[in-house]
């Protein structure tokens, strides 16, 4: 037992030294070193330069962020506020310009608690959300003509949000110890630079990235917290509570998992409870429009709807992607505990996250940063995220084009309905494609680029290494070793399960 815990403790530090080399383990990713000199050589000094892997990756990811604002330079000098179609053309839409006059902010209304002009009677995003952007409008200067404030304060959201972004990557590069180099997935995204600044979605995925950094270290408490806010921020970062509870479940770590839920709660209620005390019809407007929402843009509803010629109802669609999502959710519970070894973490809230995308009534181009950096985190293979980000890219110009088409009236200048529902089929396609590829990871965790490299669960904390205490089916046999013989790798070994497994 001692020579046992010897090894092992052992094989921990040999880990702890050796962080890993993509470019040794990625076909793609060393086809891609060429560019900066060829993969890292075996003699190379690690550790002895100031340019860490974070401090590296957190640049590249503001260089991305700053070629993404340059992307939008058209509409910054002009199409945001001249021509119906032109910001269309130009592919540099940002709801952040129009909505600091259509929201109230230039006018100094508080949102959810002042009334506002137009259709829309108040604020329509999460109370954080409504925060930030109240707190970017409090920095954008009060004078000189509208277009120049919407400038000053798409320029200040834009600066707010590149903080959030470097967040992201940091707290990515963070969550897998000896996998560093993951995180040039999300800093090199270029979906990801091509709608960071669209809405405000990055401060819920900068929050939510800092909550999985925080679990990976076994602080399930301040996870909760984290996750809370995030909500607050945006809906999408509560479904994580779902697979983690599951997890926690086959693991027995309810405790943890309390902790990370009555974080959770208490954060969500600290920020909603006063709005929500004091000036309720604002608050619920995020909630009420979102149910009274109809079929829109990037979802596959809307593929039905424009070829039907007696389309479902609003209520018709919202209880059948209510029904489909309980089945994804059905289907991502039963995966966590049949799977011949209990999921990483990261692969279980990335498919219920792009569950969530893919039955949704509407897909905004922004959403794909919901998923970035938990894709990195659940297949770090380089082929199979730039397939997917491909598909997105496509997707981001297919609905623009779109929209020029709508909009330009007679000429028609961009893409029409059924070039718009190819792209919608690239993004769902694209989507798939990559959860078919996490799900083949669970079942066949010898194709696991995370547990390939001698890892269990680097972003899982208290679930990195436990035994299983409750198991269904097959995966509750004795044999804990899973191989695929059409793969010639090393196998993937783990601990014995619990006294207690069972099997249905």
């Amino acid at each position: 037992m001692c020579g046992m815990a010897s090894a092992e403790s052992t094989q921990a530090s040999v880990h702890e030294r050796e962080p890993v080399r993509p470019t040794k383990e990625d076909e793609v990713a060393a086809a891609g070193s060429e560019l900066i000199g060829g993969p890292l050589g075996r003699r190379a000094l690690l550790g002895s330069s100031w340019w860490s892997p974070v401090r590296v990756i957190a640049l590249v990811a503001i260089g991305m962020f700053a070629l993404g604002l340059v992307q939008k330079a058209p509409c910054y000098d002009g199409a945001w506020f001249f021509g119906a179609s032109s910001q269309y053309t130009h592919a540099c839409y940002s709801d952040i310009p129009h909505l600091y006059q259509g929201r109230g902010f230039a006018d100094g209304l508080v949102p959810y608690f002042d009334r506002l002009p137009g259709d829309m009677q108040y604020l329509e995003y999460p109370v954080l959300t409504g925060v930030f952007m109240e707190v970017a409008s409090w920095l954008t200067p009060g004078t000189g003509t509208i277009q120049y404030q919407e400038q000053w304060y798409w320029m200040v959201n834009a600066g707010m949000l590149m903080v959030c972004a470097a967040v992201i990557v940091v707290c990515v590069t963070r969550t897998h110890a000896r996998r560093p180099w993951d995180g040039l997935l999300v800093a090199l995204a270029p979906a990801a630079a091509l709608t960071a600044t669209i809405n405000w979605d990055l401060l819920a995925v900068a929050l939510t990235a800092a909550a999985m950094l925080m679990w990976s270290r076994g602080r399930s408490l301040a996870f909760g917290v984290l996750l809370g806010l995030a909500t607050a921020a945006k809906l999408y970062p509560f479904l994580l509570l779902g697979p983690l509870m599951v997890l926690c479940w086959r693991a027995g770590r309810w405790r943890e998992f309390g902790k990370a839920l009555g974080g959770a709660i208490v954060a969500w209620a600290v920020v909603n409870g006063p709005v929500m005390l004091f000036a309720f019809e604002g608050w619920s407007k995020f909630y009420t429009f979102s149910q009274e929402r109809g079929v829109d843009f990037g979802s596959f509803w809307l593929i039905m709807a424009q070829n039907s010629d007696d389309p479902l109802s609003t209520d018709t669609v919202n209880t059948l992607a209510t029904l489909l999502m309980l089945v994804c959710c059905a289907a991502v519970a039963a995966l966590a505990l049949v799977a011949p070894r209990r999921p990483r973490f990261a692969q279980l809230a990335f498919l219920i996250v792009a569950a969530f995308i893919l039955t949704n009534k509407v897909y905004s181009p922004q959403y794909v940063l919901w998923l970035v950096p938990l894709a990195a985190l659940a297949r770090p293979k380089w082929r199979d995220f730039l397939i997917w980000q491909a598909c997105e890219v496509a997707y981001f110009l297919g609905i623009w084009l779109y929209l020029a088409y709508t909009t330009s009236g007679d000429a028609h200048k961009g893409l029409p309905t059924d070039g718009y529902h190819w792209a919608i089929g690239l993004h769902l396609l694209g989507t798939l494609y990559l959860c078919v590829m996490v799900v083949r990871d669970i079942f066949m965790p010898d194709r696991d680029p995370v547990r390939r490299s001698g890892d269990d669960d680097p972003s899982g904390g208290a679930l990195d290494g436990a035994e299983d205490v409750f198991v269904l089916g097959p995966a509750a046999r004795p044999n804990r070793h899973v191989a695929d013989a059409r793969f010639d790798g090393p196998p993937v070994e783990w601990g014995r399960p619990g006294p207690t497994s069972g099997s249905l």
